[in-house]
């Protein structure tokens, strides 16, 4: 019996899932209550600088922008620190402005394994 030629219309199944496997992933944030997996987000933030910090923002690394200023209507004077409990557990990205207007960022910080944030002269530093 001779063999048959099949034609259909479109892609076949396996020739679909050959290029599924080609595309990139849809990326996805995904966000886990701290509560959910035993992690302390609590961190510090210290100023060690010599400067005023002005201006303090924080939000998650899968986030494109900075949000509200967490210091509000307040500044950071040297020597003084505040608390913060992040809402979610994963990697944060940090800025900082001073009273003179130079800047500092600090990202990927994982809030589970760092509880202090120290501003110095240099930058950013996580610990």
């Amino acid at each position: 019996m001779p063999a048959r030629r099949i034609v259909t219309k479109g892609l076949t199944a396996a020739s679909a899932l050959l290029l599924a496997a080609c595309q990139e992933p849809a990326q996805r944030v995904v966000v886990v209550p701290a509560q959910a997996t035993g992690c302390d987000t609590s961190f510090q933030v210290v100023n060690s600088s010599s400067a005023t910090v002005e201006r303090l923002y924080f939000s998650h690394s899968s986030l494109s922008g900075w949000g509200n200023d967490q210091l509000g209507s307040s500044v950071l004077p040297p020597g003084r620190l505040v608390n913060y409990r992040a809402a979610n557990t994963g990697s944060y990205d940090f800025r900082v402005v001073w009273t003179n207007g130079r800047a500092a960022e600090l990202r990927g910080v994982n809030v589970c394994r760092a509880s202090r944030i120290t501003v110095t002269n240099g930058g950013l530093i996580a610990s």
